[in-house]
């Protein structure tokens, strides 16, 4: 319950009260200590482990070049200094006791061969053996203290939960010997004191409040800083902090009487979670054992949103916005604040090698983009592999650099490969938008029946949305406000998922989205004036998500280098007339002396995702073509287009339809899929399926097009039949010059891979001169 560190829940409430809010007002309340006529609930009571007297005190902490705040070098403070753990017998036990000593529920895994770097001084334990009861480090069993044969290369490192033992109480009797130790309270939160700011979504301004032995705690101002302003703005999804009226909160804070953490903070200001941070000085005690503050106050914090949490006088937020040419952005990521690092250098994005990436420079990314601080940072393409140049590789940022770009780096990238390429996970504002919508009756938390809270007549209620034009898109938006990922089918029935009964009615319709939104309510749609002639009940829409999706990208490259013209004899194209791969004019055209001119090409999809890509339809869906004697599971797959300069469409590539499947692989990743025998059908992640320039349709019908300069054009899955982590890649365009006798095609670039500066300077350029391929 409550708010873990690096994860935001809402505190459970009496529920007759929650529907009273308005849809938007339900996350101003996160914060409130209790609510009016209620009693705030007792502090749970945390009761440690009784340490046996023959086991000496230690205090640990998680060191090292940290990609999450709960994962770390374990480092034990033994006999007046800090050492490390040798990695020799270590098990998921004895991480399961470090993490709990640390105040964390449990252990997820650890790392052996010093994968959080090296660490100095003596290492203090080797072969430990726990069975995972023990009540410290300590009382495992080991060599002894000191005896051991490890270098610091077998130092051992431990990830723990994210989810903090309730009313965990820090050991603080090593206090006094020990210098720079690490805060460990159980949650932080801000509290919103003034009205202004208890209306206002997100909450950004308030007195800063620890979680301390199971109870809400203030911060003494007389130490405090704006560097540890800029820590807790951070992990609330602020880029920065700001000053405030102190005046307002002295003569607030003179009407309350106060409770104090016993500490004060030590932050450095680029740290990413306050677990990072240093416990300052102790705070007096009064004669009831309460600290006190003298002449101080409770420490407050006013942080700054980015640009598209930033309240407004119209909506409350701003909807969208559009950064004037950013220098990073992310890709591929599910929710809102994480995706793939990709860097703007000489115009063209370019992804980032992990090696050396860690939370601080995670974090300088985040802010970058108007997020808080980096609440993971991500290496091995876990949210998949990008294209084109790596532009960063080491990179080492000092945490106060306004962008990425100005950390020291290596512009080298020898070793490096996309399967490299590193993402983070940023901390983004609490702005409930979860609160106004639900799935129902489906068979997991995952699927079932949208369900929108909305006002009507002063009174809240459920209800469903109109199911006509439904599509992926909308289902996205959808799936990224429920916190669930990404979409991977939208359906137009749900008569299969129960949901409430009471909720049936349509309350909302028209909806269309762009699928960047981060609510629903953000879409376009027909606002109080509902229209759906099928009704919702039966007809309601739906979703299922998914945490993963494919991304197709096509070779642009391949593209370039296997375009020709062939003049194919007519009575050659009888299966392709069939098949509507013909311009409309072949119909005229002599079987026995006529032509056609074909401009032919390689198509190259990779799928750079992180789920394999399958066909929309079943296997009962499939359409048998003689011609081609195999399924054809996509009727719409990819468009070929040719343009004139002006965008108008002067020929199309009438591929009928296609079969799915792995023709190669990386080195590592085996094939799954193929057309032959009524196989499966589908890309593998780290596959592709290649359509030769030479097999049946694979071409654009030039032969009625004059000679000139136009733009050619293939789009993949064009009507977003099939849910991807990224649909502005799957546009490629190439510039191509016909002369009626040859043709010419370069600057093939896939979509989304230049600056738009770039972009608009390609759509317009002049052309070839001289028949010469022009270059970038």
């Amino acid at each position: 319950m409550g708010r873990f560190l690096g994860f935001i829940h809402n505190h459970c409430f009496v529920a007759l009260f929650l529907t009273s809010l308005s849809p938007l007002s339900l996350a101003q309340y996160e914060h409130w200590p209790y609510l009016p006529g209620y009693p705030e609930p007792p502090p749970q009571v945390y009761q440690p482990p009784q340490r046996p007297a023959n086991v000496p005190k230690i205090q640990l902490r998680l060191a090292g070049q940290k990609r999450k705040h709960n994962e770390g070098r374990v480092e034990v403070f033994y006999s007046g200094e800090w050492g490390t753990v040798c990695d020799d017998d270590f098990s998921i036990h004895a991480a399961h006791v470090v993490c709990r000593e640390l105040g964390y529920v449990e252990a997820v895994s650890w790392l052996p061969s010093s994968k959080y770097g090296k660490g100095e001084g003596k290492i203090w334990m080797d072969n430990v053996h726990c069975n995972g009861k023990e009540p410290t480090l300590a009382a495992c069993t080991s060599n002894g203290w000191g005896v051991t044969d490890c270098k610091h290369t077998e130092d051992v490192g431990v990830v723990c939960s994210e989810k903090r033992i309730p009313g965990f109480k820090f050991d603080n009797s090593l206090l006094n010997q020990i210098e720079n130790m690490n805060i460990q309270v159980e949650d932080i939160r801000i509290r919103p004191i003034l009205a202004t700011y208890r209306k206002r979504v997100p909450v950004t301004e308030g007195y800063v409040e620890v979680k301390d032995e199971g109870a809400w705690k203030q911060i003494c101002d007389k130490h405090w800083t704006m560097k540890n302003s800029r820590v807790v703005c951070g992990m609330f999804g602020f880029p920065s902090e700001r000053k405030y009226n102190t005046n307002v909160y002295k003569m607030f804070a003179s009407r309350r009487k106060q409770h104090y953490w016993a500490y004060s903070m030590d932050c450095s200001g680029n740290e990413a979670h306050i677990s990072s941070c240093k416990l300052g000085n102790h705070l007096n005690v009064d004669a009831e054992k309460n600290a006190t503050c003298d002449s101080g106050m409770p420490a407050v914090v006013s942080c700054v949103p980015g640009r598209a949490f930033a309240p407004s006088s119209h909506s409350g937020f701003r909807k969208a916005f559009r950064q004037e040419q950013p220098l990073v952005r992310l890709k591929g990521g599910a929710n809102t604040g994480e995706g793939r690092v990709e860097v703007l250098k000489n115009g063209e994005w370019g992804t980032v090698c992990d090696d050396n990436w860690n939370l601080v420079s995670a974090s300088v990314v985040c802010r970058e983009l108007g997020f808080g601080s980096a609440k993971e940072a991500i290496t091995g393409a876990r949210l998949g592999q990008g294209m084109g140049p790596i532009h960063l590789n080491e990179i080492d940022c000092t945490g106060f650099e306004k962008s990425v770009t100005d950390c020291k780096f290596n512009m080298e990238s020898q070793g490096c490969n996309h399967e490299e390429d590193a993402a983070v996970r940023c901390n983004v504002p609490a702005m409930g938008f979860q609160n106004q919508l639900r799935l129902s009756g489906g068979r997991n938390p995952y699927e079932g029946r949208v369900e929108v809270l909305t006002e009507r007549n002063g009174t809240l209620r459920w209800g469903t949305v109109c199911s006509e034009n439904w599509s992926t898109v909308e289902a996205m938006v959808v799936c990224r406000q429920l916190g669930l990922g990404f979409a991977s089918h939208a359906f137009q029935e749900t008569w299969y998922w129960h949901g409430d009964i009471g909720a049936d009615s349509v309350v909302m319709s028209g909806v269309k989205c762009s699928g960047t939104e981060m609510s629903l309510a953000h879409c376009r749609h027909d606002g109080a004036h509902v229209s759906c002639p099928r009704g919702g009940g039966r007809f309601g829409a739906g979703v299922s998500c998914s945490e993963t999706a494919p991304d197709l990208v096509l070779n642009a490259e391949l593209v370039e280098q296997t375009a020709y013209l062939e003049d194919r004899p007519m009575f050659m194209l009888q299966c392709a007339l069939e098949e509507n791969c013909l311009a409309s004019s072949a119909a005229n055209t002599s079987i026995t002396s006529g032509y056609r001119r074909l401009l032919r090409f390689s198509s190259q999809i990779h799928n750079n995702g992180q789920s394999d890509f399958r066909p929309k339809n079943g296997r009962h869906a499939w359409v048998w073509h003689d011609c081609h004697r195999h399924y054809h599971s996509m009727e719409v797959f990819t468009h070929y287009d040719l343009l004139n300069l002006n965008g108008t469409k002067v020929a199309e590539g009438h591929k009928a339809s296609f079969c799915l499947e792995d023709t190669e692989c990386e080195a590592d990743v085996q094939k799954q899929y193929e057309c032959a025998n009524f196989g499966e059908q589908g890309i593998t992640v780290g596959c592709w399926d290649v359509y030769r320039h030479d097999i049946d349709c694979q071409w654009i019908d030039i032969t009625d097009v004059p000679p000139g300069d136009y733009l050619f054009q293939v789009v993949i899955n064009p009507n977003y039949e099939v849910a991807e982590s990224d649909y502005s890649n799957n546009v490629m365009k190439c510039r191509s010059r016909y002369d009626g006798q040859r043709i010419w095609m370069y600057n093939c670039h896939i979509g989304g891979s230049f600056s738009e500066e770039t972009e608009q300077k390609f759509d317009h350029f002049s052309g070839l001169t001289n028949n010469r391929v022009s270059t970038r």
